[in-house]
């Protein structure tokens, strides 16, 4: 069974980190001077995708045909059958499906941009806490405010310690670095969603908070309990 790989991508219709090849494909096919680079570990992806494009470059010494905007990655590379390699998380899969002290957030969109949703469960009962949508955004847009509304809302409910899961790698590191990194065009269309952005980016940089944010391991335990099951249209 092929092992997962991450894929990066600096510069293309949405820049992040990707978990699988159809995303990443979808992100930068058709885009120009798109950017982007295929990665075995998590770790790896996070730590090159933090850099930028020209440190990374600068660093690894990229062969000339990814230095001009290509990857190595093959056009018709699969990832069926990929497996996590991500296996140290803090609640065992029994007590997650049973019912454990912790959120998940996850969000949806129809096309991308498109009409965007997002909402909270609560994993001991399954169920739903907040919601919102929809607007017209990313998804990405959306798992970045899930996880900042679901840490507002612990926060003023005093639950400082309880974990949050995300199946989103992107919205992990944009909370991390209390800014969304997306590249949406900002028009009368997209003004809403970027208010929101804004609301949530000022919302970390003013309020510390100690609940783990942590990466749900869909591989292992299946899809995330706040998914909405509209793959087709999840980017």
């Amino acid at each position: 069974m092929a092992k997962q790989k991450f894929y990066v991508v600096w510069n293309g219709a949405e820049d992040g980190v990707y978990t699988s090849w159809e995303a990443c494909k979808e992100a930068v096919e058709g885009f120009s001077g798109a950017k982007y680079q295929a990665f075995k570990t998590e770790a790896e992806a996070e730590e090159a995708f933090e850099m930028g494009w020209e440190a990374y470059r600068k660093k690894q010494t990229l062969p000339s045909s990814s230095q001009q905007g290509g990857s190595s990655i093959s056009a018709n590379e699969e990832t069926n059958g990929e497996t996590s390699e991500q296996s140290d998380h803090p609640l065992p899969t029994e007590r997650v499906r049973g019912g454990s002290e912790a959120i998940a957030v996850d969000a949806a969109c129809s096309g991308n941009p498109g009409k965007m949703e997002y909402r909270g469960v609560y994993l001991r009962t399954g169920k739903e806490i907040f919601h919102y949508g929809p607007v017209w955004g990313t998804n990405n847009i959306g798992e970045f405010l899930a996880i900042v509304h679901g840490l507002a809302l612990l926060k003023q409910k005093g639950l400082d310690t309880m974990p949050i899961y995300s199946d989103s790698v992107n919205a992990q590191l944009w909370v991390k670095r209390k800014k969304c990194k997306t590249t949406l065009e900002r028009n009368e269309k997209s003004e809403g969603v970027y208010q929101l952005v804004e609301r949530a980016e000022k919302w970390l940089r003013e309020n510390p908070y100690r609940n783990p944010i942590i990466k749900w391991p869909t591989e292992e335990w299946g899809e995330i309990p706040a998914d909405f099951g509209r793959k087709g249209g999840k980017h």
